[in-house]
């Protein structure tokens, strides 16, 4: 609380002398308004639900109460497919943008490149008077990771990779061990579907497109234009999967779920997913029994999750509101509360190495250093973000039927996929 109080003392430092200020920025940024009026409000599409929301809300209160002349509006858009496909729709009406929005930067491809709606965030950030006081301390493959076509464009926010989510209760009662391999998390899902009777299933994936990505680089392949859907390495991934599901010993989710549910009511042993789901796998367990994360079995792991990026159609006083809410967003104090809230990895390095973080009980706190070793990332190149897409789709079709020709598929989507990569 004391650095909370800290922050803002010297935040309110800031705006004070600014408002006595020109109203000049750095060299390069003299349109840049350092004075922030009384009544300047600015919207936030954000897609964080349950305790992830509670702690936006918890943090955006925060900055409120120490920035009385701004008002930030939080303005849930549900799922993340609902927030891009709300983002592609008013793209053509930029009035109707909110001020800043959370986003996958290859979403936003078109409209950094052609649509030239994006605020460039560079002369906020080494702004002489408002800059990013953090810069240093945001890890630099995530900040790289925020830009579309060399251009900062956004700031990471809520950042994550994969983990395994294990029913700790289940596992010791059939003597079965944490998986470290994929094929020891074949074997020991096998062993606990024939020891429950076909009860329990033993693992499934929560995102189709990221078990592919992540297989493929596993197996040496990049998510590229090159890369060929049809090949070898893709029908092993996909093969691994299939006859899992074939044999009853993995699952997929409900569409538009998460393996949450069943995970939560004893159904699923284990489940593949974001980091970011631990509140969300609290809530499903609710206390019934005792489980656990660990490193997603395999090398290679997959860097995800949203940026903030800055929509050119606010006015200058909003821009300048916004970018000193997405400072706080990124300060150490706030990226506590927020991982130790959600389950995301904090941006923050200091925040990271911390023995507040590592002490705070949160279970990815204790797994992140090993769970994100190896990290890669979906290239954020045209096109990326449909062919990427398609690939979710492709595999919904092999595990939908697993008794279907997984080639044949395959040979089917690569045409599907290249003609993604090539509109």
């Amino acid at each position: 609380m004391k650095n909370i109080k800290k922050y803002f003392v010297v935040l309110l430092a800031v705006l004070v002398l600014v408002g006595c200020s020109s109203g000049s920025g750095s060299k390069g940024n003299t349109d840049i308004v350092t004075e922030v009026p009384a009544g300047t409000e600015i919207t936030f599409w954000h897609a964080m639900n349950g305790g992830q929301q509670d702690a936006l809300v918890k943090i955006t209160e925060d900055f409120m109460a120490a920035n009385p002349n701004i008002k930030v509006t939080l303005q849930n858009q549900s799922k993340y497919p609902d927030l891009q496909s709300k983002i592609n729709q008013t793209i053509a009406s930029p009035k109707d943008l909110p001020t800043i929005t959370q986003a996958y930067p290859n979403w936003l491809w078109n409209a950094a490149t052609q649509d030239k709606v994006l605020v460039d965030l560079d002369p906020f950030i080494n702004h002489e008077t408002i800059g990013l006081k953090d810069k240093a301390d945001i890890l630099p493959v995530l900040m790289n990771g925020a830009k579309i076509d060399g251009v900062q464009y956004g700031i990471p926010f809520n950042k994550s990779t994969e983990v395994l989510y294990y029913n700790k209760t289940l596992l010791d009662q059939y003597g079965v061990q944490v998986p470290t391999t994929m094929e020891e998390l074949a074997s020991a899902s096998k062993e606990i579907f024939e020891k429950s009777n076909g009860q329990v299933i033993g693992a499934g994936f929560d995102s189709l497109n990221n078990y592919y990505a992540i297989g493929m680089a596993n197996e040496g392949k990049e998510f590229t234009k090159d890369l060929d859907i049809a090949g070898p390495e893709s029908l092993k991934v996909a093969k691994f999967y299939q006859d899992g599901v074939k044999e009853g010993y993995f699952r997929i989710a409900d569409k538009g779920e998460y393996l949450s549910t069943p995970f939560g009511a004893g159904l699923l042993a284990m489940n593949v997913g974001s980091m970011a789901g631990e509140s969300h796998v609290k809530k499903a367990v609710d206390g019934r029994y005792e489980y656990g994360a660990a490193v997603r079995p395999d090398v290679k792991n997959i860097q995800q999750g949203t940026d903030i990026y800055m929509f050119n159609s606010a006015t200058p006083e909003q821009q300048t509101a916004a970018f000193l809410y997405m400072s706080y967003l990124v300060s150490p104090e706030a990226q506590l509360h927020w991982a130790t809230k959600t389950g995301y990895m904090p941006v923050s390095a200091k925040v990271q190495a911390s023995d507040d973080y590592k002490n705070s009980g949160s279970l990815i706190a204790k797994i992140l250093s090993d769970a994100t070793k190896d990290l890669f990332a979906i290239p954020v190149i045209e096109n990326s973000d449909p062919a990427y897409n398609k690939t979710r789709e492709m595999m919904e079709l092999i595990l939908s039927d697993p008794s279907s020709d997984a080639q044949a598929i395959l040979n089917d989507y690569k045409v599907k996929v290249e003609a993604e990569w090539n509109q």
